[in-house]
């Protein structure tokens, strides 16, 4: 028997943000792709997270104009409202 697995395209999502750069935990809860802070941590833990392209195990990791934060296949780009 044969199993077809067709890989779902990533989607592509813009991001404004207001300050210089927002912590990654409080950006996945931003997003409401964490409910808690417990669960954004456990996220970046599990090694889930990638940021510009590296999986990123710093919670606290700041994210700045420019970057990008990949979870579930969506890319989220950051872009500083100027």
């Amino acid at each position: 028997m044969k199993i077809k697995v067709k890989k779902a395209p990533r989607k592509s999502e813009e991001v404004i943000i207001t300050t210089e750069f927002i912590r990654l935990d409080s950006f996945l809860k931003f997003k409401g792709i964490a409910m808690t802070g417990g669960e954004a941590k456990q996220f970046v833990q599990d090694g889930i997270v990638k940021v510009n392209g590296e999986v990123c195990t710093a919670r606290g990791k700041k994210i700045r104009n420019g970057d990008t934060v990949s979870i579930f296949s969506v890319d989220y780009h950051i872009k500083n409202e100027s």
